[in-house]
Formats: structure tokens, sequence, C-alpha cells
């Protein structure tokens, strides 16, 4: 890989609720408004050569993939490991829910009813991420979840992470060279040797 274009899906129908969706089971399509978002992105990067497309196992990266390469052939791969985050009983209930609580405990906590502990979600980022650092494609959209894109972008700019971080804005791309995602991918390795949250 010589270049990664980072993209959250679209607006989907339940993200413009606030509510979580840890469950690629459950259905999420985009909204009217994230179907245009995604061909927006798809105009966006139309004099972009695009090798390879990564997405989730989640209904709304792929649908969001599929309006932005409309009419272009180009290869999916799905990563499972840049799946969103397993909230456990926060599942379906507000982010807003979720965002405070993970604020209050620390990053190797787990969620409660079988949810993911941080700690555990960026280490399947970070070995998603290398995945696609070993890609022989040279240019790869990357399009997943909000979480994913934040961390690494966070990284890349030398911060580690923290309990809530900015929402991405949907289907827009963040490019990084082969070595900014190296970069970043190295600094979560680091900070997942002694996770902690920022002061």
């Amino acid at each position: 890989m010589e270049r990664a274009l980072l993209s959250r899906h679209a607006e989907s129908v339940l993200s413009v609720q606030g509510l979580t969706n840890g469950d690629p089971q459950v259905a999420a399509p985009l909204t009217e408004l994230g179907r245009e978002q995604a061909r927006r992105l798809g105009e966006l990067l139309a004099d972009t050569p695009i090798d390879l497309c990564v997405v989730s196992e989640f209904g709304r990266t792929q649908e969001t993939a599929d309006l932005a390469l409309e009419g272009r052939r180009v290869p999916r791969l799905v990563l499972p490991q840049l799946n969103d985050i397993r909230f456990g009983e926060f599942e379906g209930r507000a982010l807003a829910d979720y965002r405070a609580w993970a604020h209050l405990h620390d990053p190797q906590e787990e969620a409660p009813g079988g949810g993911e502990s941080r700690t555990e979600t960026i280490r399947r980022y970070v070995g998603g991420y290398r995945t696609i650092l070993a890609r022989p494609e040279r240019t790869i959209l990357v399009v997943v979840h909000g979480l994913p894109v934040r961390y690494v972008l966070e990284a890349a700019a030398g911060r580690i992470p923290a309990p809530k971080v900015q929402q991405v804005p949907y289907a827009e791309p963040y490019p990084l060279t082969a070595d900014e995602l190296t970069q970043a991918v190295e600094r979560l390795e680091a900070w997942l040797r002694e996770p902690a949250w920022p002061d």
C-alpha cells in the first residue's frame, strides 16, 4: 500500500437517531441524505485511481462503498477487524449513554452485557490496519466506522486514544500515506502496551 483514503460510512437510519449499533446482523441502511453523501464521496474520488476498497461487515459501510464506486470495477475486501465496537447492554441505546459510561471506566473494562473494552477494540483496529498496510494495492479506499477512522487520525496527529472523541463527518475522505498510517498504528500499539486514558 502507498496511500489509504479513510472514510466513515454515510448517514444511516440509526446514526441519525444517535443510536448505537455494534451488531452487523442488525439492518441499518443509509438514509436518503446518506445515499446522497455516498454519491458525493464518489464524485470527490472520481479522478482518483482506487485499486481496492476495504469495508467492514456492516451493511452501511458496504452500501456507502457501493454508491461511491458505482460504475467502477474496484475489488472489495471485507475486514471484520474494522467492525464497529460491540456495545453489550448499550446496543441499540443512545450513543451518549455509552460514551458517558466509557468516560468513567478504564479502557480495559469491557462494556457490560458482553461488550468490548476499548483496549480490545483498538487492538482489533490495529490488526485491521496492519492487514491494509501489507496489501500490494497502491491506493486503498477504507470505508468503515467513525471510531477506527478517528483513532487513526488522532494517532497520526500525535495524540493517544481518549474515551470521548470528536465525531468523524460522514463520507469524507481522509488521505494517509503508508508512512503516516504506519506511524499512527505504531503509536496505537505503544498505547496498547500500557493503556490508560489521558488526564
